[in-house]
């Protein structure tokens, strides 16, 4: 004897059935690519805006020890409730770079490319952007 199929359930039932997120909760957003967008706001307000397309290694090394800034990776800005590229502090960049060297253009992920951007002041920011 064939078996009786469950009722259906309409996908607007499924949806209401969803809970809503609490009001106080932050939304994270996202700040989608630098590079694709050509520049940045990073969490002090300076605007960063791309100056160099992907760097070769011999160029990126310069930079690590002579830009004014250096970002890898993100981190969350509170301020503004949205991810932006984390810049590096001094004592950060010496092992960022090695870090960054070893995964530079490799075939195994994450890979590393360098990129160059300046500011209005004509400050130099090296930006390590790891992709999967």
């Amino acid at each position: 004897m064939p078996r009786k199929r469950p009722p259906a359930t309409a996908f607007a039932d499924l949806v209401a059935a969803v809970p809503a997120p609490p009001e106080d909760e932050p939304q994270v957003r996202h700040n989608p690519m630098p590079v694709a967008d050509g520049g940045f706001t990073d969490i002090d307000g300076c605007h960063w805006r791309l100056a160099r397309e992907p760097l070769d290694v011999r160029r990126a090394e310069r930079l690590a020890v002579t830009a004014d800034r250096m970002t890898l990776g993100e981190e969350y800005d509170e301020r503004a409730r949205f991810r932006v590229p984390r810049l590096l502090t001094p004592e950060e960049r010496p092992d960022a770079g090695l870090r960054a060297r070893a995964g530079y253009d490799a075939a195994a992920d994450p890979r590393h490319e360098a990129y160059g951007f300046a500011d209005a002041d004509g400050r130099v920011l090296l930006c390590i952007a790891a992709s999967c």
